[in-house]
């Protein structure tokens, strides 16, 4: 073997070594998910918030695969999640009983519908794809508007009534079985989606979003790698729209709102983009401190969440949440 033919495969296997420890569970996940675990026991007295988190979380992880991953910015996320709802409960409401088998039909739906708008989506530049997909939300929701048969309009849908999980599990007014069942469908589609960015495929898209230019020029087909990971965020996003049916038995204009979109833009500003736990850390930090502004001044919980928001703007993300830590490493310290 020539000295040259040597040094490029040493080359390759240094790479993929080190891709390897990149791609290694860490402990500190092991802990992360533990914790999650923990709380279906020991914080009882919060099923119904905490199933808001986890559904939450999946939906800013779907918009986290194309934002962080493939630097897709879109402002009508929410048009997948709210198709996810209304489709929930209308195949609940017209013979299928079986929330999860909904969930398969709704994973397929919303991403035969990511699929078919991708293509206008990645056409332009990313102003041009901001309005788009901001024009998808706003058009899905005048269309729900539109069709109170099927919808029930600026009512909402009634008559929702999801069948026993597994065929034996209730959902509970406690909140306890939703819970459950939403971290179990967040957890395993996260250990899906951790494989899939970890893949040789979600390292052609980072790729991707690094240098389109250098990606194309290197062979690697880049509407193609951006189409895919978009069809895949649709089908996420649907699903975690479909939980939020299932577990409250409840579809309102509300899931297709432009608000929803942006709720969503400001936990991955939170949580940080690009690493798949920043959606689900974001989503925990806005629920909670959007469940205790509302309780404490239920009229002005949004101003406090904008306020929130420009203070994350300006003094930094890394500042705010590291200062906790370094106080805490500091205390540490000095005993």
């Amino acid at each position: 073997m020539s000295a040259t033919k040597y040094d490029r495969a040493a080359n390759i296997a240094r790479a993929e070594a080190a891709l390897h420890d990149v791609a290694k569970i860490k402990r500190a996940e092991i802990v992360f998910w533990l914790a999650a675990l923990a709380s279906v026991f020991f914080l009882q007295d919060q099923y119904l918030l905490l199933n808001e988190v986890a559904i939450t979380g999946l939906f800013a992880l779907s918009l986290d695969l194309i934002l962080g991953y493939g630097g897709i910015v879109s402002l009508g996320h929410a048009a997948f999640f709210g198709v996810g709802c209304y489709a929930a409960g209308l195949l609940t409401k017209y013979g299928v009983q079986d929330p999860i088998i909904g969930l398969f039909i709704v994973a397929a739906i919303t991403a035969a519908l990511g699929f078919a708008t991708s293509f206008l989506v990645l056409r332009g530049t990313d102003l041009t794809r901001i309005m788009v997909t901001l024009a998808v939300g706003v058009l899905l929701g005048e269309l729900a508007n539109r069709l109170p048969r099927l919808t029930g309009g600026a009512d909402g849908m009634q008559g929702i009534d999801p069948g026993l999980l597994l065929g034996r599990f209730e959902f509970d007014i406690f909140g306890q079985v939703a819970y459950i069942y939403s971290l179990i469908v967040l957890f395993v589609l996260f250990v899906i989606a951790r494989r899939f960015v970890f893949s040789p495929f979600g390292w052609s898209i980072r790729a991707v979003k690094e240098n389109q230019l250098r990606t194309s020029a290197i062979g690697i087909p880049v509407t193609g790698r951006l189409v895919v990971v978009y069809t895949v965020a649709a089908a996420y996003a649907g699903v975690a729209g479909a939980l939020l049916t299932q577990t409250t038995s409840f579809a309102s204009l509300d899931v297709l709102a432009f608000h929803r979109s942006a709720d969503l833009l400001l936990i991955l500003i939170i949580g940080g983009t690009g690493y798949l736990y920043g959606g689900i850390i974001g989503a925990l930090l806005f629920k909670i401190v959007q469940d205790a502004i509302a309780t404490f001044t239920p009229e002005y919980w949004e101003f406090w969440i904008g306020l929130i928001l420009v203070a994350f703007v300006l003094i930094g993300r890394e500042r705010i949440i590291g200062a906790p830590m370094w106080i805490w490493r500091r205390l540490r310290g000095a005993a």
